[in-house]
Formats: structure tokens, sequence, C-alpha cells
């Protein structure tokens, strides 16, 4: 026994020294890369571009065909081994030119600021003007009833909730009332449809996002009003309930049409048919310039790629970048995304997705096996020095949710969102809104953590 001792005591500390340098090794590179990010970023540029060059760039639309030529020219730009298109068909709705509202109570007019929801027909080139009935819920509607509601306008007057400190989880359970809210009102007879932004900002700027309708009940025009004058026709009913409401949409749908995802990659080198992929949705809402929504996720993207490239990594498996279209409007470019791997047979181990806004990043959002997680655990000692301190179960992006399979990580940047929905889909979501550190900290963030990822795996 006293011979063996020493065996396992020099086994012991082969295998400490080989962890030791092994870890040590992981540390220097992590550092190389925040190193070359932060000095060296092209991520923030970009964005400029992106934004004040093109704009918003709505799914079908003109703009969102010139930010698919610049993605795919920016992405050659860092030197890309390979840099495609990949075909996505995208519906092609506008909202118009004109749309207006207001509200006119005891010979008193007040205009509102309002913009339609994603997908609203408009008012059939006329004003459409009712009596306002003010809801909160679904439940509320069917107590009311169709006596109560019929022909007139519902005011679904039901903001996120503000003590809830996980603003996504806010948003999340608002999101029904935007989404469905329409169709429901529809249900007992209301002629249109105005829901309170979904924002946690006062201010004046309406939020727009996508909504549906029910084929088998009548679609009405749906819009969203500012926080404030919500608050302020809120006000206005609990003194007049017999006061009208007046709004104008242009809003009109087309066929659908063909766009493409963009797509990049730095082939790998022990398993170039495996694959890590990183990215964010090019489109954007049709207001506003779409800047932490999501050309952060788009620009950081790209920034990986560079940056990757800058050092001479090598990775074992295969980065690529995707620059996902319509996410906003049904998801067309992750689902088609998802479709083409399956039917090529590619192996996908890991997928992550920025887009939560180009806030301070705090860790990720995981979709991942318990075995998965556990090994992500081991890696947070070489992530903490740069405040990448929690890990979160459940939640990634919604570009790169049709790859869930139970086998293929998925991860979402987790970013501070206290400010997100302030910009959100809104004509406030402007590059301008944007801190050039933070951006660049959450491109090393997700650069990072698909260098651990190519390099131990999830074994």
């Amino acid at each position: 026994m006293r011979r063996i001792y020493p065996l396992l005591l020099c086994i012991l500390l082969s295998t400490t020294s080989s962890f030791a340098q092994t870890s040590n090794a992981d540390s220097s590179m992590i550092a190389s890369i925040y190193y070359e990010i932060l000095n060296h970023s092209q991520a923030y540029s970009n964005l400029q571009y992106l934004c004040k060059e093109i704009g918003n760039r709505f799914a079908g639309s003109t703009n969102a065909d010139r930010a698919i030529e610049w993605g795919a020219e920016a992405l050659r730009q860092t030197n890309a081994d390979n840099v495609f298109l990949m075909p996505v068909n995208v519906p092609h709705w506008t909202r118009g030119r004109i749309e207006y509202g207001y509200f006119d109570s005891n010979g008193v007019r007040t205009s509102v600021q309002l913009t339609a929801l994603g997908g609203s027909i408009g008012t059939d080139g006329k004003d459409l003007t009712a009596k306002v009935v003010m809801v909160k819920s679904f439940d509320e509607l069917k107590q009311l009833g169709r006596k109560n509601i019929e022909g007139k306008i519902v005011f679904f007057n039901k903001g996120m909730d503000p003590f809830l400190i996980n603003t996504g989880a806010a948003y999340g359970r608002a999101y029904p009332i935007r989404n469905n809210g329409a169709a429901e009102a529809a249900r007992y007879g209301a002629v249109g449809c105005i829901i309170r932004s979904l924002t946690t900002a006062e201010d004046k700027f309406p939020h727009t996002g996508g909504m549906q309708y029910n084929d088998s009940i009548p679609k009405i025009p749906a819009a969203a009003l500012s926080s404030v004058d919500a608050q302020a026709l809120a006000a206005a009913l609990k003194e007049n309930p017999e006061l009208t409401f007046t709004y104008y949409l242009s809003a009109q749908a087309f066929e659908r049409r063909d766009q493409a995802n963009v797509i990049a990659e730095i082939k790998g080198t022990e398993f170039p048919d495996k694959y890590i992929v990183v990215g964010g949705h090019l489109d954007s809402w049709d207001i506003g310039e779409g800047a932490h929504d999501d050309g952060t996720g788009i620009v950081q993207s790209i920034e990986i790629i560079r940056a990757l490239k800058a050092l001479g990594y090598k990775p074992k498996h295969t980065i690529r970048a995707v620059l996902f279209i319509n996410e906003e409007f049904g998801n067309d470019g992750g689902e088609t995304y998802a479709r083409m791997a399956r039917e090529k047979g590619e192996e996908h181990i890991a997928a992550i997705e920025s887009d939560n806004g180009g806030f301070t990043p705090i860790g990720f959002n995981t979709d991942i096996t318990d075995e998965q997680y556990a090994v992500l655990q081991r890696w947070l000692p070489l992530i903490e020095p740069y405040n990448l301190t929690r890990l979160r179960r459940g939640g990634s992006g919604v570009d790169i949710s049709p790859l869930k399979n139970g086998k293929t990580a998925l991860f979402g940047l987790w970013v501070d969102t206290n400010r997100y929905f302030d910009y959100h889909h809104s004509n406030n979501d402007v590059f301008e809104n944007v801190n050039k550190r933070e951006l660049d900290l959450g491109a090393a963030a997700m650069a990072s953590l698909i260098y651990l990822i190519d390099q131990k795996g999830f074994e």
C-alpha cells in the first residue's frame, strides 16, 4: 500500500496540473477575445450604418432587401470562410403612410399617438368612430358580453406588471392581449380594438407588435396607444363613459415574397459537419430603426466572426453566424433554417441568440439538459471575471427555438433588460439609445461561450 500512495499522488498531481494548464489556456483565450473586441470592435459602426443608412427593415420590405445585401457584405469583410444566402418566404404587410386617432368628450377633442398592430387591417379608407368599452382582460370581455360590446371599440387598458423584475416575463404575461385582443373583441361584436402599448415607459411613443386574427371571427382594425395617451383615455372614460374614439389606419397586406437568411461560416478543423450557431434577426418593425431589436444582435454576431478570424482562431466545429429574416412576423427565418438543417442531416452542437437588446450582459438563459447545465456550471469560474454570473434555466431565443430537439444546447444572451421595453417596437428604438461598451461586452460574452463549447463540448 505504501508503494501505491506515491503512484496515486503522482496521478492526482498530474491531473491537477493538466486541469490548471487547460484552465489557464482557456482564461488566456477568453481574455484575448475580450481584448480584441473591446479594442477593435466594428459592431458599433456597423450598427450605425444599419440604423442610419438602411433604417427599419420589416420583412417583405425593400429596406429588408437592402439589409440582406449589407449583411452579406459585412460578413464577407470579416474574412469568413464562406458566406451564403438561404431563401426564405416571408409575408408582406405595410401600415401605410397615414394613421391617427383622437377622442371627443364634452366638446373637447384630444389627439392621441397610436400605431397599427402588425397584421391589422385598415379602417377601409375612412375614419372609424365609436363609443369605447374599457377592459383589462378577456374575462372582463366575457362578463360584459355582446350586449355591452357590440358596435363599440374595445380598449384593453392592461399594462406590463411593474412588480415583475424580469421585464421579459412581464411582457410575456401581457402579450396575449396584443396578440389575440382584436379577435376576442370581435367575438362579441366590437368594431375596433385599441390596446395600451406593451412598455415599461410612460411616454408618447406607441409600441407596435404582431397580432393574429381568428378566421372564424370578423376582422377589426387594431392599434396600440402610447402609455401616456392610454392613461389619458382611461381618465376621460371615468369622467364620461359616453365619449367617442376615432382612428384611421391605412394598413394592408400583399402577397408573400422571397427574402433570405444571411449565413457565414468559419469551418471546423476536426468536426466540420457539426455546427455552433450564433445569431439575431435582421428584420425589425417598420417604425424606429430596429437598433436594440435586433440590430444589436446582428452586429454582435458579425463581430464574433470578425474577432475570431482576427485572432487566428481555428475552431474544432464549424461556427456559423446566422442573420435570420422575419422573426417579428412569423419566425419564417428560424423555421426555415431548422427545416433545412433537418433535411440536410446537419448536427448542431449549440445555438446562441442575442435578442434582448444591446445592454450590459449578465449571463445566459439556457434551454439545455441537466447534464449540459452541470457542465456549464463548471465553466462559470472562467467567465465570472467578466460579470457573467447568472445562468437561468428556460428560454433562449425565438429564431433558434426551432432547433430544439433535446440534444442541441440553446442559449440566449441575458442582459439587463430594465430599459429594453422603453424602446421595444417603437420610434424610440434608435441607434442613439445603444451604448457602445455594453454592445461590445455582449459580443465578447457570446464569443467566449462559443469558444468554451467548441473546445470542451458537453461531454
